[in-house]
């Protein structure tokens, strides 16, 4: 049996099931079926099969999916900790299952004691964090997983180290105000993209104040991905694992803000929940991206400290 084989099979099953769980679960915020299996939990609306409404089987089927990915997520844990050699790798399968067993205690306790949008929203980025540990470790078992183990040869400055991991941190906030928005029902609070309501500047109350800290806070986090990938390329050659991660990361954003737009044009059509998933799915992907550029800074030679090292010793 090929152990390296199943570790690649069930860790890839692991980041899709993640992944699904996370497209899932905006889809349960959006159709509003949070509550279509009533105050029942892991029962629907006191049944094993509940009775058929759109509400209960977009609620009850996320909530399948979970416990289907958390045997195939435990089933992974196992066979790493069993067989791998990488000491990251049984990191990233441990963040992964806290992580998921956090969202799912999240969940059950929104769904047996009603929370506050401010906590709810912790609900997506728990997801998110899941599926970005899913994301590293299928990684660990692709070529990708040389250069984070030790590096593509890539040397930077301790300043873009520290700039890449601020930007992940502050990405995770951009990613709460987004989720705040949609538990708060706040999308209609700006109408029209670029402006707000007609505006550059929209009057700061309610859910329009909501909505626009969110769109500031992604335009930022468009420019400081921007600044880094000019930095990035002078510092790291083309085609590596550095200079890739930080090119895809600048497309991501761009995307994102684009389907943003997409999300608020498409507001009263039919076509806006497919715009939702689609912002959903592309901030997930650029979550995962940063995080992968995040761990690959550190397997790469701080310039400073290469310099040091060559500089000629006094006597």
């Amino acid at each position: 049996m090929n152990i390296h084989r199943w570790l690649k099979r069930f860790s890839f099953a692991s980041m899709i099931g993640m992944f699904l769980i996370l497209l899932m679960g905006a889809l349960v915020t959006k159709t509003e079926s949070g509550r279509g299996c009533g105050e029942d939990w892991p029962l629907c609306n006191g049944k094993f099969i509940p009775a058929y409404t759109i509400e209960s089987l977009i609620e009850y089927s996320h909530r399948f999916v979970v416990g289907v990915v958390s045997m195939i997520l435990l089933a992974t844990m196992i066979l790493v900790f069993l067989f791998s050699k990488r000491k990251d790798a049984k990191w990233y399968v441990s963040g992964a299952m806290f992580f998921t067993l956090l969202q799912a205690l999240l969940g059950a306790l929104a769904v047996v004691m009603p929370q506050s949008s401010a906590i709810l929203a912790l609900h997506f980025g728990f997801s998110l964090l899941s599926f970005a540990f899913t994301l590293l470790l299928a990684l660990v078992y692709t070529r990708f997983g040389e250069a984070m183990q030790h590096g593509d040869g890539t040397n930077i400055s301790k300043g873009v180290r520290m700039a890449v991991w601020g930007i992940l941190l502050y990405s995770y906030v951009v990613v709460y105000l987004g989720a705040f928005v949609r538990h708060t029902q706040s999308t209609g609070g700006c109408i029209g993209w670029p402006l707000c309501n007609g505006e550059v500047i929209p009057e700061m109350t309610g859910a329009t104040s909501i909505v626009f800290t969110h769109r500031l806070a992604a335009a930022l986090l468009g420019l400081v991905l921007l600044m880094l990938f000019m930095v990035v390329r002078t510092q790291a050659r083309p085609g590596s694992s550095l200079y890739e991660a930080a090119k895809w990361s600048l497309i991501l954003v761009v995307l994102q803000i684009l389907s943003g737009g997409f999300v608020t044009l498409a507001l009263g059509h039919d076509i806006y929940l497919l715009a939702s998933l689609l912002h959903t799915l592309l901030i997930s992907c650029l979550f995962g991206m940063l995080s992968f550029l995040s761990i690959t800074t550190l397997r790469t030679s701080a310039q400073e400290d290469i310099q040091a090292y060559a500089a000629p010793r006094l006597p």
